[in-house]
């Protein structure tokens, strides 16, 4: 292996939200021997960087699940936007069926009600974490504003008078899974857009070549790197098409089903520092 790829939300980072001690001195192992390391993640640029550099890791970062990848030194290699008029598709449909949705632009991300993000945010770590106390929950929701920096406005329509706008990610959460299913599905056909989801209770909406593996075999080319040669690790379906082409598709074991069927290995939960039980492994034996 020449180069190791991960997610980070249910992979690299634990449940606080950060890369434990083992998997930060594991990675820096990896780096030391001359393996790339690549973040590969649904969340934007400024939210992916803060837990990697709480821990001292540097590196390439892919995205918004491939809309846009960044070099280690912040500088923007690949960006690639839906259209305007597939947005303003997906806004109405979500809308219609009373979907949370937030806009990763570049002018930032948006969405529409602070009390409603905050119920939101507040439901989704519930159902990840019933053992927590109401007001642990209500913290780590507010945090989550932090981390990714969203603002509010009135209209999401107030967006599209914005100069030079683009979008390069809609994220949509619905406690039902039926709503979620019925949004899917009258996507299905559409060439503009791919629909991905990162939990159990979100849909992703991205340009069909705004993908993890596509942007990650981009980045290994540039790097002269083959994609056999590469590690990926990532627990969920907007992981499925880095895991699919990599030469070493590592499941964690918290992972969706059917992410653990695509992939040829698979590693500890992102609660047992997984990433570095899997690059440890993979060194092994490389080295055995």
């Amino acid at each position: 292996m020449k180069l190791i790829a991960t997610d980070l939300d249910g992979t690299l980072l634990n449940e606080q939200g950060e890369v434990s001690k083992e998997n930060a001195q594991a990675i820096k192992k990896a780096i030391a021997g001359g393996l790339a390391f690549v973040v590969a993640t649904g969340r934007s640029h400024g939210a992916a960087s803060k837990p990697l550099q709480e821990v001292g890791i540097t590196c390439p970062i892919i995205s918004m699940n491939g809309a846009r990848t960044y070099t280690s030194d912040k500088q923007v290699v690949r960006s690639v936007p839906l259209d305007i008029e597939m947005v303003r598709s997906i806004q109405d449909v979500c809308l219609k069926a009373d979907m949370y949705l937030e806009f990763f632009t570049n002018h930032g991300i948006y969405s529409t009600s602070r009390e409603y993000f905050v119920e939101v945010m507040m439901d989704v770590m519930k159902s990840a974490n019933p053992e927590m106390s109401e007001a642990e929950i209500r913290k780590r929701a507010e945090n989550r504003m932090q981390e990714e920096r969203v603002a509010f406005i009135d209209n999401y329509d107030d967006l599209y008078t914005m100069e030079n706008l683009e979008i390069f990610k809609i994220l949509g959460f619905s406690l039902e899974k039926e709503r979620l299913d019925i949004v899917r599905g009258q996507f299905l056909r559409e060439d503009a857009v791919t629909v991905t989801s990162s939990g159990a209770i979100n849909l992703e909406f991205n340009h069909p070549k705004a993908q993890k593996g596509i942007a990650l075999e981009n980045l290994a080319r540039s790097m002269g790197i083959d994609m056999k040669d590469v590690m990926a690790l990532g627990d969920n379906l907007n992981d499925a098409s880095m895991l699919h082409i990599a030469g070493r598709a590592v499941a964690m074991e918290n992972a969706e089903e059917e992410i653990k069927e695509i992939c040829t290995h698979r590693t500890k939960t992102n609660k047992e520092h997984g990433v570095a039980v899997a690059i440890k492994k993979m060194l092994g034996e490389a080295n055995g």
